[in-house]
């Protein structure tokens, strides 16, 4: 009997001592590889931006290439920039009630439930500060899950530059298409809003094909063959994110900025054509 008492205590004694070598080994390489996976998903992110922005060169890095790029935090309500590096993580900002606003059935037409008050938004600029490139992250529920990509406009802020995503669930081979390179590729050159005055968006994906030649066709994009609701999503995210309740208050901000500088510089070469006639 006192063999058999010997025999469990040794089996529990065992076990306890394998359990928690184990939690021991998996908690330190938890923690030793976080900075290793905080790196590579630093750096997906970098390179998501990038490819949207129509960005590349094979004899660069991933961070060099991204120097080029700056990013800046937007409070979506004012459209205007602030300083709050920590506001990158979107994500994280939206489950958190402090950091954001529930959104009612009307306006969350791209079905997130919850809108972080603070976005970063990331600028292509040119030498003379103007801005050449404008990647916003775009994000919205398809059929089966949220899609997360982002969207690149050229320096008109109303040019698409290019799309893409780099997370979603949606089905492989339908809703899935979505990064379907010649797809994503429609979309460029196409134009957010009918006009400078609007802040709401025309673009919009449509059942089949576009016909180029009818009207409003700068403003249409290709549906997805058996993914009508995922093409929805898509609609519904741009519709959103592009609309009043996103980034059209800093969109009207920044080309009343243009403009401003727009007129010193005009202001500034018919003051230095004055000075060289005389």
């Amino acid at each position: 009997m006192s063999s058999n008492n010997d025999s469990i205590k040794k089996t529990v004694t065992v076990a306890v001592v394998l359990c928690v070598v184990c939690s021991v080994v998996v908690s330190a390489a938890a923690v030793l590889l976080k900075p290793m996976q905080q790196y590579n998903m630093d750096q997906d992110r970098k390179s998501n931006i990038l490819r949207a922005a129509g960005i590349t060169d094979p004899s660069k890095t991933v961070d060099e290439l991204f120097s080029q790029i700056t990013t800046r935090i937007v409070d979506i309500n004012t459209g205007e920039f602030v300083d709050a590096p920590e506001a990158e993580d979107f994500r994280r900002a939206a489950g958190d009630p402090s950091r954001s606003v529930a959104l009612d059935r009307r306006t969350d037409i791209a079905s997130i439930k919850r809108q972080p008050n603070l976005m970063p938004v990331y600028m292509v600029e040119s030498d003379a500060g103007g801005i050449e490139t404008l990647i916003l992250p775009v994000y919205g529920y398809g059929l089966w899950s949220t899609m997360y990509g982002f969207l690149a406009l050229e320096g008109d802020l109303n040019t698409v530059a290019g799309l893409g995503f780099y997370e979603h669930a949606e089905t492989p081979g339908l809703g899935g298409e979505i990064d379907n390179p010649s797809w994503k590729a429609s979309w460029i050159g196409k134009q957010i809003y009918p006009n400078v005055e609007t802040t709401q968006p025309a673009l919009r994906v449509v059942k089949g094909s576009v016909d180029p030649s009818l009207a409003g066709a700068e403003h249409r994009i290709d549906g997805l063959a058996g993914a009508t609701l995922t093409a929805n999503g898509v609609t519904n995210m741009i519709q959103f994110w592009l609309g009043e309740t996103g980034y059209a208050p800093l969109i009207a901000n920044l080309r009343a900025k243009t403009a401003v500088e727009d007129v010193q510089l005009n202001d500034d070469a018919a003051e230095l054509d004055s000075a060289e006639e005389v």
